[in-house]
C-alpha cells in the first residue's frame, strides 16, 4: 500500500503464455497450407518466446545496445561489436529453433514443409524480439545463393544449417555454427545498386575458386559480426556477387573496417554499420557480371521475412491491446466491452488475421518449387505481400498503442513493448525495397506468362461467397493484363493483396471474419481509420478468436 493511495485497476502483463497455442489465425493458416505439418516444434517455441525470462532478454538487448570497438587498448585495429549477454541468449534461441539456414538442411527439406515451419517460427519469434532476426533472415536468404560456389557451400553448409549458435570471431572450420550477412547498398545509389562503385580486382584463384581484392564501401552493412557476407562489387564484366569472410581461411582477419554503427529509429538490438574494404579478399559466387539477378533471388527470401515479421508484430501489438483492454476498467465497464473499443479491436483483429493468412500463403510457395502455379504466385505475391502488409504495419501499431492510452507510450514494463513495436514497424516497409520498389517489382512480375490466369485460379475458391469480392476478382485479371503504367502500380498491389487475403479468409476463417473483412476492405463499409466497421459486424466472435489467453 502506498502512503498516498491504493494501486488498483492495473492489468497483469501478458507473460508466460504459449504464443502459438493461442494464435488461432496462424493455426488455421498452417492447416490450410500444410495440413501434414508437425506443429510440435511450434508449440515448444511458442512457450519459449512467450516466457517471462525471454521477454526480459528482449528488453535488456534493446536497452543495452551494441557497442563498436574499433581498437583495442594497445591501439591495434579490431573492428568488433560488443553485445549484451541477452542478445546472445536471443540469438541462441533463434538458431536453436532453426530460423536461419536450417530450412535448407536435408532433414528439413525431406519434410516438404521446411519453409512453412520456419515461417511460422519466424513470426512467433518476432513477437518476442524482431531486431536480432536481421542476421537470422540474411543467413536464411544467402544459404541457397551460396550454392553457386559449390566449394564454399561444401565448407559452410554444415555451419549455416547447424542449430548451434557460435558468436566467436574465428575461422569457419573451428566453429559449430555460422551466420552470414549481406552488403549491397552504397551512399550514392541506395536501392539503385547499379550505381555501386566498390571495385574488385582479380587476385588469383584457390580451392574456393576465383579470388578478388575488394576496395570500396557499403553504406548499410547490417550485422557486421556475422562470419561472412555476400556483397556486390564491380568487376571487369560488371556488377558481381562475391563471398567475403570476416576471418580468412588462414586465420587472419580480412581487410574489412567498421566505420560506425547506425543510430536507427528502432531495431536497436541489431548492429547496422557502415564499412570500408581496403584490399579485402573475396571469392566469386556464380557468374561474373550476374550480381543483380543473384541479389534479387536473395531479396525474394528476405522480402518474405519482411511480410512475416510485420505480421508477427501485428499479432503481438493486438495481443497486448486485447490483454490490456480485457482487464482495464473505465466508465463503469472493462474497455473491451465499450462499443467503440470493441470496434477498434475487432478491426485490428481482421487486419492481423489477413496479414497472417497472406504471409503464410506466400511461404507455401517456397516449399513447392516444382509446382508451376506456385512459382507464378511466388513471383506475384512476394512484392504484393511485402508492400501491403508492411505498409499497414505502422498505422496498425499506432492504433494498438492508443488502446493502452498513455501507458502504451512509455518505455517501461510489459506495456512498454508497444513503443518498441511502433519504432520497429517502419523498418520492414523500407528494408529490401520500399513501397515504390515493390510496386514496380509487381509490374515486372506481371510481365511473366500466366500471371493473370494464376491470380484468377487463386481467387476461384471464394467465387460466389461475397459480391464485393466477386466484383474485384472479376476486374483484377483484366487490370493485370492491361497494366502498363507505374502510376497505378501501388493501387494494383493493394487490390491484389486484399483480394487474395479475402480468398484465403474464405477458406480458413469463420464467416464472421470473412464477411467483415470483405464488407470493410473491399465493399466500402469502412472509414479511413481503424474502428470504423459497420454496426452489423459480429464483433464478439472476431475478438474472441483473437484473444491471446
Amino acid at each position: 500500500m502506498n502512503p498516498t493511495h491504493e494501486v488498483f485497476n492495473q492489468p497483469e502483463p501478458l507473460v508466460n503464455v504459449n504464443l502459438f497455442a493461442t494464435n488461432r489465425a496462424m493455426q488455421a493458416a498452417l492447416q490450410f497450407n500444410a495440413p501434414a505439418l508437425d506443429t510440435a516444434p511450434l508449440h515448444a517455441l511458442g512457450a519459449v518466446v512467450g516466457s517471462g525470462e525471454m521477454q526480459a532478454h528482449a528488453r535488456l538487448a534493446n536497452v543495452h545496445t551494441p557497442q563498436l570497438k574499433t581498437h583495442n587498448r594497445f591501439g591495434q585495429r579490431v573492428d568488433q561489436v560488443e553485445f549484451h549477454p541477452s542478445y546472445h541468449a536471443l540469438m541462441s534461441a533463434a538458431v536453436e529453433a532453426g530460423l536461419h539456414g536450417t530450412a535448407f538442411s536435408a532433414e528439413q527439406q525431406a519434410t516438404g514443409h521446411a519453409h512453412q515451419l520456419r515461417a511460422a517460427g519466424f513470426m512467433l519469434f518476432t513477437e518476442l524480439e524482431p531486431s536480432i532476426l536481421c542476421p537470422i533472415s540474411m543467413s536464411y536468404a544467402v544459404a541457397p545463393a551460396l550454392k553457386d560456389n559449390p566449394a564454399i557451400y561444401q565448407d559452410w553448409e554444415r555451419g549455416l544449417t547447424s542449430r548451434a549458435y557460435d558468436p566467436a570471431l574465428k575461422v569457419w572450420r573451428d566453429k559449430v555454427g555460422l551466420t552470414m550477412g549481406m552488403g549491397m547498398t552504397e551512399k550514392q545509389g541506395g536501392s539503385d545498386v547499379r550505381a555501386n562503385t566498390t571495385r574488385a580486382e582479380p587476385a588469383g584463384s584457390d580451392a574456393w575458386g576465383q579470388r578478388f581484392s575488394v576496395t570500396g564501401h557499403k553504406w548499410f552493412f547490417s550485422a557486421p559480426m556475422c562470419d561472412a557476407f555476400l556483397i556486390l562489387a564491380q568487376t571487369a564484366n560488371g556488377l558481381s556477387c562475391l563471398f567475403l569472410p570476416r576471418v580468412l581461411p588462414d586465420g587472419s582477419m580480412n581487410q574489412l573496417f567498421i566505420q560506425r554503427l547506425k543510430d536507427k529509429l528502432g531495431n536497436k538490438a541489431n548492429a547496422s554499420s557502415e564499412v570500408e574494404f581496403v584490399g579485402a579478399s573475396a571469392w566469386l559466387v556464380g557468374e561474373e557480371g550476374r550480381g543483380i539477378p543473384q541479389i534479387l533471388a536473395m531479396g525474394t527470401m528476405t522480402r518474405l521475412d519482411c511480410a512475416l515479421g510485420t505480421s508477427g508484430l501485428m499479432r503481438q501489438a493486438l495481443s497486448i491491446a486485447l490483454n490490456h483492454t480485457s482487464q482495464r476498467k473505465a466508465f463503469g465497464k472493462t474497455l473491451i466491452d465499450q462499443p467503440l473499443m470493441k470496434n477498434v479491436l475487432a478491426d485490428l483483429a481482421l487486419e492481423s488475421e489477413a496479414a497472417t493468412a497472406l504471409a503464410l500463403r506466400l511461404a507455401r510457395s517456397f516449399d513447392r518449387t516444382g509446382d508451376a502455379h506456385e512459382q507464378v504466385m511466388n513471383r506475384l505475391l512476394t512484392p504484393v505481400a511485402k508492400f501491403w502488409i508492411c505498409k499497414r504495419g505502422s498505422h496498425f501499431a499506432q492504433e494498438a498503442m492508443e488502446c493502452l492510452g498513455g501507458n502504451g507510450y512509455v518505455e517501461e514494463g510489459g506495456e512498454g513493448v508497444m513503443a518498441r513495436i511502433y519504432r520497429e514497424m517502419p523498418l520492414n516497409s523500407i528494408w529490401e525495397g520500399a513501397g515504390n520498389i515493390m510496386a514496380i517489382d509487381l509490374l515486372r512480375a506481371l510481365r511473366k506468362a500466366d500471371a493473370a490466369a494464376a491470380l484468377a485460379h487463386e481467387l476461384a475458391p471464394a467465387k460466389g461467397m461475397h459480391p464485393a469480392l466477386d466484383r474485384l476478382a472479376a476486374q483484377l485479371p483484366i487490370r493485370v493484363e492491361e497494366m502498363a503504367s507505374e502510376m497505378e502500380a501501388r493501387r494494383l498491389a493493394q487490390d491484389v493483396a486484399l483480394a487474395v487475403q479475402a480468398a484465403l479468409l474464405a477458406q480458413t476463417a469463420p464467416s464472421a471474419v470473412f464477411s467483415a473483412f470483405c464488407d470493410s476492405r473491399i465493399g466500402g463499409e469502412w472509414g479511413h481509420s481503424f474502428g470504423s466497421l459497420g454496426a452489423g459486424v459480429d464483433f464478439d466472435t472476431i475478438i474472441q478468436r483473437a484473444m491471446p489467453r
